[in-house]
């Protein structure tokens, strides 16, 4: 592609060629266009054009197609009877320097963010809170960080909100109520987030910005996102192409106008960032919008039509492409004249109708002049790419990938200390010490049991002992008045009393005991008592 005196010429019209001035690149754009009428081969066309001038891009792989950028184009019949229009000899084909991504990690290198940097806001978009629960995962941002715990990746959420949940009551004067139900409801669209396989993206090594900001060789290096797949879930792929916007904003440093831009990010299906978005987020994507410029950056959406994009945001796209539009009810008929409204009007057509009889590869186009006023539309051809058109093989993009200068940087994931282990540990050292305290209570029950022990002993040892006295006593009286008896029978003596001898003895003896036994329970009772 070549340059004109004015610009980086995009489409020839018969005024002649149209161009993007580079000081104005940045001032942002819109593709525009029914499906099949041209608008992925007029990004490739843009994108190539930035990047043979030196500008490096960003752009999302709906089908694969951006894949052939990668590759270097050939002559076929089409471009062969286009050349003479565009005043354009033989062309130099050539393929751009090329990145290939995926947030999966299938079909490139992994894209990650981690969980901080994504941020409550686009994280509750994300996982369609409501507004009570937006508020709940606020307050678990705010505690991690008053904590100085690091949420990285999903587990760590979950752990965040796990320990939230269960101090509930010491947080809630100091930030408000913090309900079990709205944590449960976090923790299920977790689920369904990683269910739809957000948590490969959640995570690190975290993606570095200036990967996207290169060069090889003079020419802009492109980044392709494989976003086949991505597609299927809308809005992970909205919000993860805002969270890049995002970290461009308020990573980059302010530059103000340049002759070129330092990176161009298209916004392909665009209309999905704006879907089921609050009014709040909305205003902070316009305000990325209109001050992301200033970093260098200029970001060119890619829809159907010009009003799925909000005014406010709409009114800051400068440069224009408009392919045609189907018309066929009425609501369609009002989508068409909306979109004519956008441009200044040119005396020569009648912009609705023209946008309803584009060919295939035609396009009205207005683009900003030197002052960045916006030129009045012309209709157009865009031209054709010097890359391929259409889709590489696997193996040519396997051996890109294993080219790239970042392979090896992002493909390992990595889990370093953050929240989940930190909390883990505390749980662990908390448990730890609740079974210390327990064994501890348990000793105290034993020690005391065991004293218990020690005194039925005493008693027991005080009670045998008076036994065995009164046992020896009873067996020595009762022997000695046996031998009495004995001994009066051999002499001839009578007894005095009409009770024998040894049935006094053993009368005395029995009660003698008694009142031992009696003694010794009652000193050992009042011992027990007094002490």
């Amino acid at each position: 592609m070549k340059s004109s005196e004015h610009g980086l010429y995009i489409a020839h019209c018969d005024e002649g060629a149209l161009s993007i001035q580079g000081k104005m690149a940045n001032r942002h754009g819109l593709i525009a266009g029914a499906t099949g009428t041209g608008k992925t081969v007029s990004l490739q066309v843009l994108a190539e054009t930035f990047s043979q001038a030196g500008v490096p891009c960003f752009m999302a792989d709906m089908k694969g197609d951006l894949s052939g950028i990668s590759q270097p184009g050939k002559l076929s019949g089409f471009i062969e009877k286009r050349l003479p229009e565009f005043g354009i000899g033989t062309p130099e084909f050539q393929a751009c320097p090329v990145r290939f991504y995926d947030v999966f990690g299938e079909q490139g290198h992994p894209i990650r963010a981690t969980v901080s940097q994504m941020g409550p806001q686009l994280l509750s978009r994300l996982l369609g809170l409501n507004d009570t629960q937006d508020g709940v995962l606020n307050i678990v941002f705010r505690i991690a960080d008053e904590r100085g715990l690091m949420i990285l990746d999903m587990k760590d959420l979950r752990a965040m909100l796990d320990y939230v949940a269960k101090h509930a009551k010491e947080y809630s004067t100091q930030y408000g109520n913090i309900s079990t139900a709205s944590v449960g409801a976090i923790q299920r669209a977790l689920l369904q987030l990683e269910a739809q396989g957000a948590d490969k993206f959640l995570g690190e090594p975290s993606f570095d910005i200036y990967d996207l900001i290169q060069t090889e060789n003079g020419k802009g290096v492109m980044s392709v996102l494989a976003a086949d797949k991505l597609m299927l879930q809308p809005k992970l792929y909205s919000t993860f192409l805002l969270w890049l916007l995002s970290e461009l904003y308020s990573t980059l440093p302010e530059v103000g106008d340049l002759e070129l831009p330092k990176l161009v990010f298209f916004f392909d299906e665009a209309h999905t960032l704006f879907q089921d978005t609050s009014k709040a987020l909305v205003d902070k994507i316009e305000q990325v919008i209109r001050l992301i410029r200033s970093k260098g950056v200029g970001v060119y959406f890619i829809t159907q039509y010009p009003n799925d994009i909000p005014d406010s945001i709409l009114g800051q796209l400068g440069n224009r492409i408009q392919h045609a539009l189907r018309a066929y009810t009425p609501k369609d008929q009002k989508a068409v004249r909306a979109a004519a409204d956008t441009f200044r009007a040119n005396p020569a057509f009648k912009t609705d109708e023209a946008i309803m009889n584009l060919e295939t590869g035609e396009a009205l186009v207005s683009f900003l002049d030197e002052k960045g006023a916006p030129g009045i539309v012309q209709r157009a051809k865009i031209l054709f790419p010097l890359s391929q058109i259409g889709a590489i093989t696997e193996g040519q993009r396997l051996d890109i990938i294993k080219q790239s200068r970042v392979y090896g940087k992002y493909d390992t994931p990595v889990d370093n200390e953050s929240a989940f282990e930190v909390l883990i540990k505390e749980a662990e050292e908390a448990l730890a010490v609740q079974e210390a305290e327990k064994a501890e209570m348990e000793a105290a029950k034993e020690e005391k049991k065991a004293e218990k022990e020690g005194k039925g002993s005493k008693k027991q040892g005080v009670l045998g002992k008076v036994l065995k006295a009164i046992i020896t006593a009873v067996t020595g009286t009762v022997a000695t008045a046996a031998g009495t008896a004995i001994s009066n029978k051999v002499t001839g003596k009578k007894s005095k009393s009409k009770t024998s001898t040894a049935e006094k003895v053993i009368k005395n003896t029995t009660s003698a005991a008694t009142r031992t036994i009696t003694r010794e329970i009652s000193r050992d009772i009042l011992g027990n008592i007094l002490k």
